[in-house]
Order: C-alpha cells, then sequence, then structure tokens
C-alpha cells in the first residue's frame, strides 16, 4: 500500500511547473522586460496546480466515506463529495455559491469537479479536473486539466502526461490568460522506496503556449528535461525556451545538477545569473 507516499508526493508536485515559471528572480543586470507575460503563464499554471492540491487533500481524507468535511485542512465552508457508484468515479470540492475563506487566505467559490477510472498509479488512469463558476479571489478558472499514466518508458519508469486547456478570467476586467500545455512528468528515481519521498526524482519536459491577459502571445519549450529532486527546493538543472510576442528569445538553464537557488537566463547572447528565491 503506497498512500502515505503518494499523499505527500502529489502534494508536492503540484506545484512543479508553477515554480519554474513563477519563482521571484533576481539579478545584478535586468534583463529586458516580459514579467508581465510570464506572470501571467504562472497566475494561470498555479490555478490549475493548486485545483490538483484541493483534490489531493480531499483524497487523503477520503477513506471510505462518500461524505467529507474536513474543519481542519480544508476550511469551515468546503465540502467534498466521493461518488464511486459508477466509473468514472467524481470527486465534487463544493466552496458554495458565494466567496468562502480558505486556510491559504484565498477567497474561493463555485466547484472543482474531479473525474477518474482508476489508481493515480495505474497504467491508463485518466484524471480529469473540470470546474464550475468557480473563482479564486474573483479570477474564474474554465476549461480541464487531465492526467494520465502512461505505464512505463524505455527506461522502465512511470511516467504521466500532463495536459491543460483552459484560461483564467481576471477579475475587474482584468482580461483573460488562455493556456494549452502538455507536460510528461517521469518518475526517474525513488520506486523502490515506496514510503521514503525524499529520495524520489522527477523529471519533467514539455511544452506549453498561450495569450497573457495583455494580448500577448507566448510559448515555452523544456529542451532539456528539468530535474527536480524532492529534498531540494529547488530545481537542479534543465533548460527551457520562451518565446514571447515582441521580444528575444530568452533561455533559461537551472545549472548542472547542484541543488541551489542559481539558474541564468540568456538573452540576445548575454547571459544573466538570476537567483531564485
Amino acid at each position: 500500500m503506497k498512500t502515505p507516499k503518494i499523499i505527500i508526493t502529489l502534494a508536492l508536485l503540484a506545484g512543479f511547473i508553477f515554480l519554474y515559471t513563477g519563482c521571484k528572480k533576481t539579478s545584478t543586470t535586468t534583463p529586458p522586460s516580459g514579467t508581465s507575460v510570464t506572470t501571467d503563464n504562472a497566475s494561470a499554471e498555479s490555478a490549475f496546480d493548486n485545483a490538483k492540491q484541493w483534490a489531493d487533500q480531499a483524497m487523503a481524507n477520503a477513506g471510505k466515506k462518500s461524505t467529507m468535511n474536513d474543519t481542519v485542512y480544508m476550511g469551515t465552508c468546503v465540502l467534498a463529495t466521493l461518488d464511486i457508484s459508477t466509473i468514472p468515479y467524481k470527486l465534487t470540492i463544493n466552496f458554495g455559491p458565494t466567496n468562502c475563506k480558505c486556510d491559504d487566505g484565498k477567497y474561493r467559490r463555485g466547484k472543482i469537479i474531479v473525474q477518474f477510472n482508476g489508481s493515480y498509479w495505474a497504467t491508463g488512469t485518466v484524471i480529469t479536473y473540470s470546474f464550475s463558476d468557480y473563482f479564486i479571489n474573483d479570477n474564474q478558472l474554465t476549461g480541464t486539466k487531465t492526467i494520465t499514466n502512461k505505464g512505463r518508458n524505455a527506461a522502465n519508469h512511470l511516467w504521466w502526461e500532463v495536459s491543460v486547456n483552459g484560461s483564467l478570467i481576471k477579475a475587474n476586467n482584468g482580461g483573460t490568460i488562455t493556456l494549452h500545455s502538455v507536460r510528461q512528468l517521469e518518475w526517474s528515481e525513488g520506486e523502490s522506496t515506496p514510503f521514503v519521498w525524499w529520495d524520489d526524482v522527477y523529471l519533467i519536459t514539455g511544452s506549453a503556449s498561450g495569450v497573457s491577459a495583455n494580448s500577448k502571445t507566448y510559448n515555452d519549450t523544456i529542451t532539456k528535461a528539468i530535474r527536480k529532486k524532492l529534498n531540494c527546493e529547488w530545481f537542479e538543472s534543465g533548460t527551457i525556451n520562451y518565446n514571447i510576442q515582441d521580444l528575444p528569445q530568452i533561455v533559461v538553464d537551472y545549472g548542472d545538477g547542484t541543488c541551489d537557488n542559481i539558474a541564468t537566463a540568456t538573452i540576445n547572447g548575454v547571459t544573466y545569473t538570476i537567483h531564485l528565491d
């Protein structure tokens, strides 16, 4: 039974993609602008990842109950229901019709709906996250996030495909951020120790595209797999190419495998050292 590791691992994995776009960056020399576009991308990635965190949390509390209402971890105005009478199974996290202040300090309303046909660890399992009138701090999240267990790759590692097709409609007529991404998540180390999470290593590949709230198109491609070890706060290696409308390409390199907060950004042939806080 892998449940202890599942709960911890999924909660930590949920923010990986947000981390590489959303970390605060500092440098001694300021590179060209583009912050608003990458921030919008990070906001959308984070919103979809956060929905997964809520689902993981609800499932961790589910046990064999069909109704869960956890006042410590999920907030007093959050009701989660799990229907396992038919396949696909259905988990509904209901924040109610009016803003609910959650334990993370954010206000939510509406529903996160999760449908799945098996265990996260079983080959062929498909988990789909969708939304019904769902808002975070009055920003509306629409669309879907889908995680598919693809079994084992040529290296005999478990891997998942994670796709997002959706939008974040910003409050107060702030514009709409669209996001289309397909990532591959490979569990490259740590499977032999199912109750120990800190030795796990994941490799992330894939690409994303979209439109920012100020109507700028963007895309990114992971050209060298991003390596994340769960006992390290930062990414240890990997390279991403960012292309933003009207700006030169930005290449971010996370280093040689050392666990530190140092990365580089290369723009127009000039390399800047950045620190990920």
